[in-house]
């Protein structure tokens, strides 16, 4: 099964759901900000790709944050800020039997599909 996880609205998500369905590829779509997200899929997450590559310093999200709260970032404050605020994790996750992905690339996703 392929879950996508994201927010509705973002290009990025827009992009890898018009991939998705353009390849015949079926998915379930998870909206972060109507589904929130699971802890226990998130520390699953963190320890397959590492908290930094989750957490979006890009985002409106991040910039918003207290400035003694980026400068302390690590796993643990990365952890509650995410399950907090899951609008600070890149966009989009695609999570699929055998391994979990962040971001979006045509490239990436024709690998992992072909």
């Amino acid at each position: 099964m392929v879950i996508l996880y994201g927010i509705k609205n973002c290009d990025t998500i827009k992009k890898a759901r018009s991939y998705l369905e353009t390849q015949g590829i079926k998915y379930t779509f998870h909206d972060f900000r109507a589904d929130g997200v699971n802890e226990i899929q998130l520390r699953a997450w963190v320890k397959e790709l590492g908290w930094e590559k989750l957490l979006n310093k890009r985002s409106t999200t991040w910039r918003n944050l207290p400035d003694e709260t980026k400068q302390n970032m690590d796993e643990i404050l990365a952890l509650v800020v995410m399950e907090d605020q899951p609008t600070i994790i890149k966009r989009p996750v695609l999570e699929m039997a055998d391994q979990v992905m962040v971001g979006f690339s045509e490239k990436q996703y024709d690998e992992a599909f072909s």
